[in-house]
């Protein structure tokens, strides 16, 4: 009710003023007003506090404003109103801008009962609580949403903790699956996935791999157990084999090589890496015939086959026979025997009988011939006076030819009836330099150069075998330089060379002759195998037959390059053994 007086006493007061009423009418104007609308104060003032005019009432001074209410007025168009309380009466205050007086601002005081006022400080008791409330509902909101907030997170998150607990209850299982698998794709197999039967059918599945991995352990077990007892085996058969002195190559049903011993590589001459998996036909095409007969359903098929392999021939029987396993797959096997030295052996043992047989038969005429010959010569030559010339190169030519035969003779009686060695403790040193140094009388055109150590070296062998041997051999290369053709042909050079190496000796030959051949070498050891014409092809024939005696053997080799870089010529090395020191040797061990 104070607001609508206070409301329509401003505009009263701004429609008097816009009349210029003075002062003293204005004062009583403003009196009049508050007797007419029951004031008991009316006052016009500033916002700093400064009365302007006044109503002439009686309680005029005991009411003042703040400066706090005036503050607040000046900021807003609202009237403020308050009930206050004096001398046990209760008054309601209000204070109001002038719309038109710059800073002025009205404030008028009407006494109330104690009824209204108790019920005006109850409204405004709950104004004050709904204004504070109303500036806390921001704050409130804010909680509230808060709140809320927080509790959507709490409940997404019971929520998501509920169903990861599902799920993982869910994908437990299956992750002790996957994690099983993994080591049983690491190679453990006793591996076990453990079981809940409140799983359900993940349940029977773990049961499932469990079975499953059971099965595998069982089987790799079964698995090592046969792996192991083929290895046996084939340590067992690799083991025989390689005490086999044949030959043994193992064939699949396509003619690959699956197995061979070392024989067998060592008779072929090629790696075993080149042979294995390898189809033999293709590698050894002198086999070609008799696989083809194997494979066109002969149990067993046998043949001899001449196979040359780093320029030397060797004689092998081989023999292939088919094998069938327990799937019915066809493979082979074939063996290998070289009978090289055994085809060698026959043939010396048979030439040695037609040379005791040559020197009987042709030995017993010789010396009756050359005799002969020799008398003609004498009684006649005198006596013969045309074509004296002609009967003397006659007899001449009858004579050499007979000396040449005889020396054949000889040569076949050597290698027919071969003397057994008789071993002696002499100087090996010794017996090469007189070899040499009777060569170099008989070929003083060719130079013939020793290295031979300082020193006696004493050593159990056949003196005059092995002299005869050494000689053969320099007369050989002293034959070679003379078959170098002239143009080519320089100063004839022969180098005998002894090294030690107990309880070996090797006597090392090399010249600048014509050189050996390139392919079967190893034959001219064999009798009557020889590269000269008028060679009988026993000489070295006898120095391997005489070394072998002595527990070594005759090297055949090309001699090395010279100073020019050219190569020609032979190397022969001579080995033999120091039959003492090597029977020593072998009853120490």
């Amino acid at each position: 009710m104070v607001r609508s007086e206070a409301a329509a006493l401003v505009q009263d007061i701004e429609r008097v003023r816009a009349l210029n009423q003075s002062e003293v009418n204005f004062s009583r104007f403003l009196s009049a007003q508050a007797m007419v609308r029951g004031l008991t104060v009316v006052r016009l003032m500033k916002v700093d506090g400064t009365i302007v005019d006044r109503a002439d009432l009686p309680m005029q001074a005991e009411f003042n404003v703040p400066a706090a209410i005036l503050e607040e007025v000046a900021k807003t168009d609202d009237i403020i109103a308050n009930v206050s309380s004096r001398d046990d009466r209760d008054f309601i205050e209000a204070i109001l801008k002038l719309k038109r007086g710059g800073d002025e601002v009205l404030y008028v005081v009407r006494q109330i009962s104690p009824q209204i006022a108790q019920h005006l400080r109850a409204t405004q008791i709950g104004l004050f609580e709904y204004q504070e409330l109303q500036s806390r509902r921001l704050g409130l909101q804010i909680a509230f949403a808060l709140m809320f907030a927080l509790i959507a997170f709490l409940v997404t998150l019971s929520a998501v903790y509920l169903g990861l607990s599902f799920a993982n209850r869910l994908v437990q299982p299956i992750r002790r699956l996957i994690g099983a698998a993994d080591q049983v794709a690491a190679g453990d197999l006793a591996v076990e996935v453990h079981i809940r039967k409140s799983e359900g059918d993940l349940a029977n599945l773990g049961d499932t791999f469990n079975k499953m991995t059971a099965e595998l352990r069982q089987q790799r077990e079964d698995l090592i157990n046969a792996r192991d007892q083929i290895d046996s085996r084939r340590r067992f058969t690799e083991a025989v084999l390689a005490g086999v002195t044949a030959g043994v190559i193992g064939l699949d049903e396509e003619g690959r090589v699956t197995l061979l011993n070392r024989f067998a590589v060592d008779t072929l001459g090629m790696a075993e890496a080149d042979l294995m998996g390898s189809m033999l036909v293709e590698k050894i095409p002198e086999f070609t015939e008799l696989v083809a007969g194997a494979s066109r359903g002969a149990p067993i098929v046998q043949g001899q086959v001449m196979l040359l392999r780093g320029g030397r021939e060797r004689t092998l029987v081989v023999r292939v026979a088919l094998e069938a396993d327990e799937d019915g797959a066809h493979g082979a096997v074939v063996t290998l025997d070289d009978v090289t030295d055994l085809v060698v052996a026959q043939r010396t043992s048979a030439w040695a009988d037609i040379a005791r047989r040559i020197a009987h038969e042709i030995k017993n005429p010789l010396t009756p011939i050359q005799l002969s010959a020799e008398r003609l010569k004498r009684r006649y030559g005198r006596v013969i006076t045309e074509d004296r010339e002609v009967f003397d190169q006659c007899t001449d030519t009858i004579i050499r030819q007979v000396g040449d035969i005889g020396r054949m003779v000889d040569e076949f009686s050597s290698f027919a009836r071969m003397p057994k060695p008789v071993f002696e403790t002499e100087d090996v040193a010794d017996t090469v330099r007189q070899a040499v140094f009777m060569m170099r009388i008989g070929y003083p055109e060719i130079d013939i150069v020793d290295e031979i150590p300082e020193g006696r070296h004493a050593a159990s062998f056949d003196r005059r075998l092995i002299s005869q041997a050494l000689t053969n051999i320099i007369k050989n290369a002293t034959e070679a330089i003379a078959a170098v053709p002239e143009g080519e042909r320089g100063k004839g050079r022969i180098l005998v060379r002894l090294t030690a190496s107990a309880p070996f000796y090797s006597v090392d030959v090399i010249d600048n002759g014509i050189g050996l051949p390139k392919e079967n070498r190893h034959r001219l050891l064999e009798p009557y195998v020889t590269t000269r014409e008028k060679g009988t092809g026993l000489g070295l024939a006898i120095v391997g037959k005489i070394l072998e005696e002595h527990g070594g053997g005759l090297g055949l080799y090309d001699a090395p390059a010279d100073a020019d870089g050219r190569q020609r010529g032979a190397h022969f090395r001579l080995s033999f053994k120091d039959q003492q020191l090597a029977a020593t040797t072998a009853a120490a061990e």
